[in-house]
């Protein structure tokens, strides 16, 4: 195994893009055997090319923390690059959470752990905020109306939200906040939790990246082709929890409903999960080691048909694999 930092972070966040889009069965995903009607696999191939330069952005640390390019920077440059290669929104969320992880990777102040990744976002200014919001100029993100007394922070603002955030001092960070809270602020005075699934991605960076670092361990333990533990972590994450693309194009019952399946694949005697799980470390690792690929493949052509695509934890699943591949996984066998 590779010593930790032995290998460049961009290096390693590009290999994590072009690895998770090649790991299959991914239900519901774009992969190497298998396209959507709107989405081939060689556009990701030219995503993640694209995005490099972005990455590149995000490694540079030289001098002092003033010095830095910003993260919000990085973050845009490497969007309008995979657009701009990919033709489309081909990993916008991939990006959105492995910036602030190649950041803390290449850090000489941090390291790639829970605390180091949380301190980059909570580092994240206002700047990053109007450039994050300017992203959504250059390509369409599936997202949620924003909580209510919100509105004027709409992302799809792009960068007419601009006087609202600074007006309100709202940095990137406390952006994603917004969508990582389940509490409807609606309702019952902001005290009744809603229906909503929370935005996965927004989640991570509020909470220290909990799932990215918990895949990666269950991606470091397994055995077999980086990609395919690549396809058994991305089972495991969506066992977890139910996906924030699929509730927002398809609602959140079909999300649950989602998840579900997906637990079949790793408990197939019965021995079930609660439901909903809502909790990565309740999925066990000798699960997830153990899931059918074989049997996978059937819930995959379903979600095809039915137009449910789990893109989130999708993205969850390059993170990790960025993750592993920092702390030693390899391609080669």
């Amino acid at each position: 195994m590779t010593p930790s930092g032995a290998t460049d972070p961009v290096d390693d966040a590009t290999l994590a893009l072009l690895v998770e889009v090649a790991g299959t069965p991914k239900p519901g995903n774009v992969d190497r055997r298998r396209d959507l009607d709107d989405l081939r696999f060689e556009a990701f191939l030219g995503g993640a090319v694209g995005a490099r330069p972005g990455l590149e952005l995000a490694a540079e640390t030289d001098g002092g923390v003033a010095e830095r390019p910003a993260v919000g920077a990085a973050f845009e440059r490497a969007v309008e690059g995979m657009a701009a290669r990919a033709g489309t929104n081909t990993q916008f969320g991939c990006l959105l959470l492995l910036v602030p992880l190649v950041r803390a990777a290449a850090d000489p102040d941090r390291d790639l752990s829970p605390a180091g990744v949380d301190a980059v976002c909570r580092s994240t200014t206002v700047d990053d905020a109007v450039a994050f919001y300017r992203v959504f100029e250059v390509v369409d993100v599936a997202v949620d109306d924003p909580p209510e007394g919100a509105a004027d922070l709409d992302v799809r603002r792009g960068g007419a939200a601009e006087p609202a955030l600074r007006e309100r001092e709202t940095t990137l960070r406390d952006v994603l906040a917004l969508s990582a809270d389940p509490v409807d602020a609606g309702a019952a005075g902001g005290s009744a939790a809603s229906d909503r699934v929370p935005d996965r991605n927004a989640a991570e960076w509020v909470e220290g990246f909990p799932r990215t670092f918990r895949a990666a361990e269950w991606i470091l333990t397994d055995e077999g082709p980086l990609a395919d533990r690549a396809a058994r972590a991305f089972l495991g994450l969506l066992a977890a929890e139910p996906d924030t693309l699929v509730a927002s194009t398809r609602g959140a019952e079909t999300a649950r409903e989602a998840s579900a399946r997906a637990r079949e694949i790793l408990y197939p005697d019965g021995s079930d999960l609660s439901d909903p799980v809502g909790d990565v470390s309740a999925v066990d690792a000798e699960a997830v080691h153990g899931a059918d690929l074989d049997a996978a493949e059937s819930l995959a052509a379903a979600f095809v048909a039915e137009g449910i695509n789990p893109g989130t934890t999708a993205d969850l699943t390059c993170a990790a694999l960025f993750v592993a591949l920092r702390r030693g996984a390899e391609v080669a066998p």
